[in-house]
């Protein structure tokens, strides 16, 4: 036997340990574990090094602690509800929330979403109006601003953003800022300079040890949060930067969905915040003080939990959302998402709703950002396509907007795509909203949206070229994974 011979026989031994070894000690889905096997025996020792750079498993880790979280009453009023809930006692403010008493039970007690009912809620559909309102609230500001997002770019608006919150720094209020490292890779430490001079705090979620080598590249914080001053709070699909305000001429108008909202949810916003923070800081951890849940006299009736999820959570909290509230449609259900790789389960509660009478819409971009998961979403879309289900390809720019609303009363907005990272990779928040008015804003958002899509048919999708149907059927092999 030759050299060659030997080391193509030692490689082949070792990646059948390895696989055996690395894969199926990590317990995965039976998906995941079946893509990365084909990762690892179809590139042989790369497949290795991208299954050390994608595949790490948190969920045995605990990441987030606040010692000080039982000093918000939070946990007490979450006990109370609980308890109210399961006797038939507890006291709705709106029909829409007691009408869905199980999914607000279920969040409650797999995610401790607290649920609050006097919120008022402002939809933002455009980047420019929401960030105008955000820059206003900012200059506003009396005590500190948290502000968190998953790219925060070092172009116009990035800076315009870093310029706003220095100013606010040297009045002395405090601010606090968290990015994503892998998001917003781009970032300087000079970015932050004067910032930091001003007194402003800035940190950086999972950084690497090596300068522009971060070797997590899954698991990144994808939630996107401002708290000012306890009162208003912001969470939706917007990131920081010019592509956002529609001036990327490769994505040209940028249309995503945002929530500014006055009530207590802020106050789940704000524990969220504070323990991503006092995650990713080694230096500036916060405590409670009773300033950071002031009392709140909001107008509003609007009824939400704040929902959040991660790879070191024992239950995928937002899917599991996404499903009650799709099992529990009568008449509608409207989705819009740039990414649409549902796994099994969502993928079956999505058919058997179609195939029971529930009209599903559906809205995907008409342009990929991200070729591999553009072509693994065409594939699920076919199958929908299938059931009779309605499917909108949006070809006014690029849509991101995360939201799902049924039978027009209930609503979710955040961060959270429908695809397997957004459900176990990353850390996403979203905003479960009861509001007959609010859905009905946003299914009219999504009409409006209809009149700038093209409408896929079945037939139109059976056309599709060979090639197209091969690069689909690969795709949909690792979607898993992507």
């Amino acid at each position: 036997m030759d050299v060659t011979s030997i080391i193509i026989s030692f490689i082949f031994v070792l990646n059948i340990a390895l696989a055996v070894i690395v894969v199926f000690q990590e317990r995965r889905d039976v998906g995941s574990t079946w893509a990365w096997l084909l990762v690892l025996f179809f590139i042989p020792v790369l497949g290795f090094v991208l299954y050390l750079l994608f595949a790490q498993n948190l969920r045995h880790i605990r990441l987030f602690h606040w010692d000080d979280l039982q000093k918000t009453g939070i946990e007490k009023v979450l006990l109370a509800q609980m308890s109210d809930i399961n006797s038939g006692q507890f006291s709705f403010r709106n029909r829409v929330a007691a009408c869905n008493s199980d999914l607000i039970h279920m969040h409650i007690n797999e995610n401790q979403a607290i649920l609050t009912d006097d919120n008022h809620v402002e939809i933002f559909t455009d980047g420019k109006e929401k960030f105008d309102r955000l820059f206003q609230d900012i200059e506003e500001a009396k005590e500190y601003i948290h502000l968190q997002y998953y790219i925060i770019r070092r172009d116009q608006l990035g800076k315009k953003l870093i310029a706003a919150l220095t100013r606010k720094a040297k009045e002395g209020v405090k601010v606090r800022v968290l990015y994503d490292e892998l998001g917003s890779r781009k970032l300087t430490k000079g970015f932050f300079k004067k910032f930091r001079e001003a007194g402003g705090e800035a940190e950086a979620f999972f950084p690497s040890k090596l300068r522009f080598v971060n070797l997590r590249l899954n698991y990144r914080n994808h939630r996107k949060l401002v708290i000012i001053d306890g009162d208003i709070g912001y969470v939706g699909g917007f990131n920081v930067g010019d592509e956002y305000l529609g001036l990327n001429s490769k994505f040209g108008y940028w249309r995503d969905t945002h929530l500014r909202i006055q009530g207590q949810a802020v106050y789940a916003m704000q524990v969220r915040f504070i323990l991503d923070w006092n995650q990713a800081s080694h230096h500036h951890d916060i405590s409670y003080e009773p300033n950071l849940f002031p009392k709140i006299n909001s107008p509003g009736n609007v009824g939400i939990q704040i929902v959040t999820s991660g790879p070191d959570s024992e239950y995928e909290h937002i899917k599991n959302g996404y499903i009650k509230m799709i099992s529990a449609a009568k008449k509608s259900i409207y989705i819009q998402t740039p990414y649409f790789i549902p796994d099994a389960s969502l993928l079956d509660a999505l058919r058997i709703a179609s195939l029971s009478g529930v009209k599903v819409h559906i809205m995907i971009p008409d342009k990929p950002d991200h070729l591999f998961v553009y072509w693994a979403t065409l594939s699920y879309i076919g199958e929908m396509l299938k059931t009779g289900a309605s499917v909108y390809l949006y070809n006014n720019g690029f849509i991101h907007a995360k939201t799902i609303i049924v039978d027009e009363e209930i609503a979710s907005v955040g961060t959270a795509n429908i695809d397997v990272r957004s459900f176990k990779l990353n850390f996403e928040v979203n905003a479960f909203l009861y509001d007959d008015f609010i859905s009905r804003s946003l299914t009219e958002t999504f009409h409006q949206d209809m009149r700038v899509s093209r409408l896929l048919t079945l037939e139109d999708y059976e056309k599709r070229s060979r090639w197209i149907r091969t690069k689909e059927s690969i795709s949909r092999l690792l979607s898993p994974i992507l």
